[in-house]
Formats: C-alpha cells, structure tokens, sequence
C-alpha cells in the first residue's frame, strides 16, 4: 500500500485540501486478506469490528453517529455525486483507503457492488445497555437462523419506532454482513440486544413488559387483542416456531388471520404484520411512537 498523488479523476473531491487518499492496487495486500476474513464471525468477534458494504448503508449508519474505522471506495464504481462521503467520513476522523476496481470486487460481498465498504465497531449487543421509553414496543427474536429474515424484521423495526429488538439464543450475529445488508443499515438506527432465553426472560420482567407470542397454533386472533401496553412481540424461527419458554411466560397467545392452504407466513412477515397491528392501536389512542435517540451509543 502506498500513498498516491492525486490524478485528474480527484477533481471532484468535495474538499480539495485534503490529502490523497492511500491506494491499494493488488488482491494480495495484506490489509485486503484481513478484511476479507471479517465475513467470519470469529474474525469480526476478536477485532470488535463489522463491515457495512453499501452507499446507502454507510450513510445511515453516519447518521446513527457510527464513525467507521476505516473507509474503502472505488472511483470506478462509485458514482460521482457519492464522492463527498470520503470527504465526511474524514472529516470524523475515518481513515479512507482508494481501491481498484479488481481489488474492490475482491472484497466485496453483494452482487453489483457500488464501491462503498466501511469498517465500523461492533454494534452493541447487551441487554443492559438498552434504554427503553415509556409504555415501549419490544421485539423478540427466538432462535432466528437467517441474517435476512432478521435484517428485514429491523427494517420493520426502524419504521414503526420499536424501541428495541433482541435475538434470544441467536444463531447470527448482529454483525454479520448479510443482517446490516438485509436491514439497509437500519442495525444502527435501531438498538438490538442478543441474550439466552432466560437473560431475555428476566429482563422483560424486570421491564414490566407483557410478552405476546405469535404462534399459528393460537385461538386469539391478532386484531382481538389489545398492543398498546408496554409489551414485547416474541417470534419464532418458521420451522420450530416459538420456544415453550416464551410460549408458557406469553400474557397471550396471537396469531395471525390465514384463509391459504400454507400454515405459517416467513418470520420476518408476521413480525410485521403484528407489529403494525401494534402501531395501528397506538396510533388510534393517541399514542406516538417513540424511541430513545441511540446516537449516544456510538459517539
């Protein structure tokens, strides 16, 4: 890796008095071996790191208050109007690294890549950390396998203002590059926690969060149940369904009206459909949805 003059194609850097960027121009550069081992989770685990690869993805994460570690891009991928982000990842501090286009491709992980690849720190994961405001809207994800089908459910989250979302006995991580793709970023927007069942379970009551379990096998339908209190939407993994556990400590059993012939809709899909059934409720009594700000948690 060396550190290269700036050519004609830097002209539209948004701020010219800053330095050229480092250029790495071969696959075999060490720093391109590291972070292609952060798609693992162990690697991304010792180095209490993740990667964000996405234009869109990186900006929101800048606008939870994320710093990125490090900054990669690709002129010749990147769009022009893109550019500027350079500028403001540096501006906080954020050291940017030029790759070429073969480089680039090498340690990306999404068909048609942009050009955009952040290091960022771990997204904070502790049951403890999570401040929750008045009456909150909680959602559990029990034993979920499939960092898309969680990415999804934070996206919900993120719209409807859930307070917080927690995987309890987590196959995936949070981190897991395929999650914050799947999310569109929104890991940082919203704050997640990852517990054993019982860690959840003891924080719930601890909160005074009534626990609604969603389950095909319920005789309550979704919209006979009153979601405006301060509750937590427990959900299953689709083959295995809810745990017992929150199954036996739910307030209520819930599900979801279903007239086909298939038994369960994808995990991702319920969460959201109950969890706007929940919003729909708070919004007919008057109820805004709210959440605590999170930039703290990255500042």
């Amino acid at each position: 890796m060396a550190a290269m003059p700036a050519d004609s194609a830097d002209l539209g850097r948004a701020d010219r008095g800053r330095p050229a960027d480092l250029e790495i121009t071969s696959p075999a550069n060490p720093r391109i071996k590291q972070l292609v081992a952060l798609r693992r989770r162990r690697s991304r685990e010792q180095a209490g790191v993740t990667l964000v690869e996405g234009l869109a993805e990186i900006e929101l994460a800048l606008a939870a208050g994320v710093t990125p570690l490090t900054l990669y891009y690709c002129r010749q991928l990147a769009t022009a109007e893109s550019l500027p982000l350079a500028d403001e990842a540096a501006a906080r501090g954020t050291e940017v690294i030029r790759l070429s286009r073969p480089v680039f491709e090498k340690v990306s992980y999404r068909e048609g890549p942009d050009g955009w690849l952040a290091v960022v720190p771990a997204v904070e994961t502790e049951l403890a950390s999570l401040q929750l405001p008045p009456r909150p809207l909680v959602l559990i994800c029990a034993g979920l396998e499939k960092p898309g089908n969680l990415g999804a459910i934070l996206r919900t989250a993120d719209a409807a203002a859930v307070a917080a979302v927690i995987a309890a006995d987590p196959v995936t991580d949070w981190g897991n590059p395929n999650v914050v793709r799947a999310s569109k970023g929104t890991v940082f927007s919203v704050p997640v926690a990852s517990a054993t069942t019982a860690a959840a379970l003891d924080w719930t009551a601890k909160h005074s969060l009534q626990i609604v379990a969603a389950t095909p096998d319920a005789t309550t339908l979704m919209t006979e149940t009153e979601l405006t209190g301060p509750m937590a939407i427990a959900v299953g993994a689709e083959q295995a369904g809810l745990p017992s556990e929150w199954l036996d400590s739910a307030r209520v059993r819930i599900r979801i009206p279903m007239f086909g012939k298939a038994d369960s809709l994808n995990v991702s899909t319920s969460a959201a459909i109950i969890t706007y059934e929940a919003v729909r409720q708070r919004l007919q009594a008057g109820e805004l949805p709210n959440r605590p700000s999170i930039r703290s948690r990255y500042a």
